[in-house]
């Protein structure tokens, strides 16, 4: 895949067809634009399963929030990542040791590594990077 050009079909597909999605890096503050990507994600009526491991245990807009993705307790169609670009490689050797992998990794604005995307790639597993759903929902879905 050449991640610096998705066809628009790419992403929409992956919009459309996503139901559950693990939010790694989720904040409690409001100010962040984690919290406020999962705020849009959940009003679009996704089922979103935050992930930080410093807040697992509390909730999170609602949701229960797990320190890790193999703490997530149902399959996941989706991994949206926020966290920094360096922190990917090691979240893909996380997602591909799952037993139930996603079918999508989604890397927020500036998060990239195409090592890593290669990588999951490799293993069936879409990759989306430096792109945001929250700007792509209402550009591609409506």
């Amino acid at each position: 895949m050449n991640h610096d050009a998705y066809p628009d079909f790419y992403i929409s597909d992956i919009l459309k067809s996503t139901k559950t999605i693990a939010l790694v890096g989720a904040s409690p503050n409001s100010a962040r634009p984690s919290h406020r990507v999962m705020a849009f994600l959940l009003r679009k009526g996704y089922t979103v399963f935050p992930v930080n491991p410093g807040q697992a245990g509390k909730e999170i807009q609602g949701q229960r929030v797990y320190a890790r993705l193999a703490d997530v307790p149902e399959p996941i169609d989706m991994v949206d990542v926020f966290r920094a670009a360096h922190a990917l490689p090691a979240l893909v050797d996380e997602i591909l040791a799952l037993d139930v992998r996603p079918n999508v990794i989604w890397g927020q604005l500036s998060v990239r590594d195409d090592q890593a995307a290669a990588k999951a790639e490799e293993q069936g597993i879409k990759v989306v990077m430096d792109r945001c759903p929250a700007i792509e929902y209402p550009r591609l879905v409506g």
